[in-house]
């Protein structure tokens, strides 16, 4: 990842946090502002409920029938507050009779008996809170009705709903702040383990790729995992490395001293015969460095492979037969009569490029070990669960003693003296346990020669 992608995690939670207590607190502001609407509206109204019926207390019917009221002030200087809210009353008698007050003053029609009720109006063009009482006056003979009608400005109330509005904000806001803080230090305490995993990455030396032992969360504890793996695959590749280079620069040094050898001495022949023998000798030094180096990196591939990762099922006897034709013409170039006999199920699971090395290697060998006049035979067959691969030859073979050597890289049986690379056979034991197959070397028939059999599940 490049730096211009990276993020922060401790930026992106701070994100996610004020996102969400953003729509959160969105929602709890619009519910608290219809609480702190209630709540004033209901303190108030007890104010102006009380008032109502402290005025209601001071209605009496004069001589005449008439009602007459005095008004306390008391009740009035109640409502006041330091908002400078202004005050209204109206005092209504039966229906149609207006005893006292702000005549134009909107009322709440209502019936004796009945709870105090509240309104919100207009007065000249101002918002008020209206409270509306119905009572009687008693006459002694019969009772008359009267509706005491208070209200004020919402002054007082709108500054009392946006004090409760602007301490729950606040509030909300100071929680905000401790929550990212929080956030803040525990993700701070917590990447703690993955600066102490990084610094032990950092100061290892290059060379170094044991597993990381480092104590971490378990949410990263899989990454961990995942770069200890890494690291262990990465020793296995660089073993390989090493050793590609290693046998490589050991086992080419020999052809390439043979062709600078020879072409030093064809430049310095006056013959054109031994300039020709020289250049010959060269040229077999060259395919021999080219041998050595395809068995090489053959052998770094599953070194570093180890296992095959393309297994599929394969006829194996007819990817024996294709191979073996392909050598025909090499066998005849050296007088040898190469066969191919074939039977029963061979179908195994298996890297097909891998099993095609492994046959080309076998029946290589033989070619090149067998000698002129000898027969090879290349041979599939079933015994029980098991597709069994055979090169069998009447060559020289190898020696039972030096059967379990030859299975060593760069180990020659040294029974002729033609040359070889050490890696044949080996080549064929590393695929063979590759994919669980059995390899056993012995004698061919009547004693001679060398029989090499691997022996594959079959598949299913």
């Amino acid at each position: 990842m490049t730096p211009s992608a990276a993020y922060s995690l401790r930026r992106r939670l701070l994100a996610w946090l004020l996102l969400a207590t953003a729509v959160i607190g969105t929602a709890a502001m619009i519910d608290t502002w219809d609480e702190a609407v209630d709540t004033a509206n209901e303190v108030s109204d007890r104010v102006l409920a009380g008032s109502a019926l402290a005025i209601a207390e001071r209605v009496i019917v004069a001589e005449d029938g008439s009602l007459e009221v005095d008004i306390p002030y008391v009740a009035l200087e109640m409502l006041t507050s330091a908002a400078q809210d202004r005050v209204f009353y109206r005092v209504d008698g039966p229906p149609g009779t207006f005893i006292t007050g702000y005549q134009n003053l909107p009322s709440i029609p209502r019936r004796e008996g009945q709870a105090a009720a509240f309104e919100n109006a207009t007065f000249r063009g101002e918002p008020i809170r209206v409270a509306a009482l119905a009572r009687s006056a008693s006459t002694g003979i019969n009772s008359v009705p009267f509706i005491v009608t208070v209200a004020e400005t919402t002054i007082a109330r709108q500054h009392l709903t946006r004090t409760i509005l602007i301490r729950s904000a606040l509030r909300l806001l100071f929680m905000i702040a401790g929550a990212a803080v929080i956030v803040w230090v525990a993700v701070t305490l917590s990447l703690r383990p993955l600066y102490r995993f990084s610094e032990a990455i950092a100061e290892r030396s290059p060379d170094d790729l044991h597993p990381i032992s480092e104590r971490v969360p378990n949410e990263v504890q899989g990454l961990v995992d995942t770069v200890n793996s890494f690291m262990v695959r990465l020793e296995g590749a660089l073993e390989a490395l090493r050793h590609f280079t290693g046998n490589a620069s050991h086992q080419l040094r020999t052809p390439l001293a043979i062709i600078r050898t020879q072409l030093a001495l064809a430049g310095r022949a006056t013959d054109i015969g031994v300039a020709r023998e020289a250049t010959r000798k060269a040229d077999e030094a060259v395919a021999d460095a080219e041998r050595i180096l395809a068995q090489l990196l053959l052998m770094a591939r599953i070194d570093a492979t180890k296992r095959s990762t393309s297994m599929q099922k394969i006829d194996l006897r007819a990817l024996a037969q294709g191979v073996t034709a392909e050598h025909v013409p090499f066998a005849a170039e050296a007088d040898i009569d190469l066969g191919f006999e074939g039977e029963g199920d061979s179908t195994v699971f298996a890297e097909p490029l891998l099993i095609g090395e492994l046959l080309k290697n076998l029946i290589g060998n033989a070619l090149l070990y067998a000698g002129a006049g000898a027969e090879v035979t290349v041979r599939v067959n079933q015994k029980g669960d098991m597709a069994v691969l055979e090169v069998e030859d009447n060559g020289p073979g190898i020696p039972p003693d030096k059967q379990t050597q030859v299975l060593k890289r760069f180990e020659r049986g040294g029974m002729t003296e033609k040359s070889g690379t050490g890696l044949g056979l080996p080549i064929v034991e590393e695929i063979a346990r590759l994919h669980g197959a059995a390899l056993s070397l012995a004698q061919g028939r009547e004693g001679r020669g060398l029989k090499v059999q691997v022996a594959i599940p079959i598949a299913g």
